[in-house]
């Protein structure tokens, strides 16, 4: 077999049909055509009349080796990687590849754990008296050392924490409105208004008036921004988010991304298609596949969540998290003694790192009134 799984020419006789070969393999045809696709399982022949595809016996071992792999869940580009490696070398990426999931299964249960006392703290909230919060803030963006413009935006007040990171000539206007068009949410009374409705039709105000613009003769067509805020009202807060800027939340079982990042490089991951080492260079890395632009329908991922004391919430431009771990920014969060300090540390540390991207960062704690 060559290099890029390939069998060496056999004669037609010698070959299995893909029906044949995904019987003896235990894959489906459409698996195979999927690898066929990716270069992991290349047929041996394919016939260029009918298209049908043709694979040698010698195949069966590195299918067979695929399959496995994937029952462990490897995502197809380590599987890949794995494929192409002696076997030695392919036994020890086995080995750290199930040393990451065990890791990250640690990791989920924490975050099932997140999600079962949150869902908990909803059921209670109507028969539980609330304590009263107040809430301490601050936000900060800086340009980084790269760029020649900034635009990234960031607000934090009383009820409203919200960063905005915009692109294209004129992503900084993008970004600044977006959080202005939010902002008036600081001034009404929201103890008996639909959190979640109120913040999304302000975002969607934004979105229309950036739609617009949009429409004017010499507006560019490739500005947007994204958009990710949090409205408080009580214990109460109201999660809006589109875009690859993110939410945290640090509690006392850990720090916490409570948004899911719509990107590109993301959808290539949830699809096993990539790994999260080979996103951080991919060269798609910056495409939002849903973002604040006036170009589509704007699609918001909204959540209602239930403050507590001690907890800290950081809203981010991937400008901070391109460059800082997860791991540093909890350490971050943890030490510092309030909310102004952890925003100018995290942007201090992200110009250490070199800060090739704006940066914009919001943090807030919840503290008992």
């Amino acid at each position: 077999m060559d290099g890029d799984g390939r069998a060496a020419p056999y004669d037609d006789g010698a070959l299995l049909t893909i029906g044949a070969f995904a019987r003896a393999s235990r894959l489906s045809p459409k698996a195979l055509r999927l690898y066929d696709e990716l270069g992991l399982l290349p047929p041996a022949h394919v016939d260029p009349h009918s298209g049908y595809r043709h694979y040698a016996p010698a195949q069966l071992e590195r299918a067979r080796l695929v399959a496995w792999l994937r029952r462990l869940g490897m995502p197809l580009a380590r599987i890949r990687e794995v494929c192409e490696l002696a076997p030695d070398a392919a036994a020890l990426a086995v080995a750290a590849y199930w040393t990451q999931v065990e890791s990250d299964t640690a990791a989920c249960r924490d975050l099932a754990a997140f999600l079962v006392d949150q869902l908990e703290r909803k059921n209670t909230a109507m028969t539980t008296p609330h304590t009263p919060l107040t809430m301490r803030y601050a936000a900060l963006t800086d340009q980084g050392l790269v760029r020649p413009a900034h635009q990234d935006a960031a607000h934090a007040g009383p009820r409203l924490l919200a960063v905005a990171d915009g692109y294209g000539p004129d992503g900084g206007q993008a970004a600044k409105a977006a959080i202005e068009a939010l902002k008036g949410l600081e001034d009404q009374d929201l103890t008996s208004t639909d959190l979640l409705g109120a913040l999304e039709e302000a975002a969607h105000r934004a979105h229309r008036a950036h739609r617009d613009h949009r429409a004017a003769p010499a507006a560019e067509k490739t500005t947007g921004c994204t958009l990710t805020a949090l409205l408080r009202s009580g214990t109460q807060l109201a999660l809006l988010h589109v875009g690859d800027s993110r939410a945290y939340v640090l509690r006392d079982s850990g720090l916490f991304q409570i948004t899911h990042d719509h990107s590109l490089v993301q959808s290539l991951i949830d699809e096993g298609r990539l790994t999260p080492e080979e996103a951080a260079s991919h060269p798609q890395r910056a495409q939002l596949l849903r973002s604040l632009d006036g170009a589509t329908e704007f699609a918001p991922d909204l959540q209602l969540l239930e403050a507590r004391p001690g907890e800290r919430y950081l809203l981010c431009t991937d400008g901070l998290t391109g460059v800082l771990p997860a791991e540093t920014i909890q350490r971050v969060l943890t030490a510092a003694d309030g909310p102004d300090q952890a925003v100018r540390e995290l942007i201090r540390l992200a110009r250490e790192a070199g800060a090739p991207d704006n940066v914009g960062c919001v943090v807030a704690e919840m503290t008992g009134a």
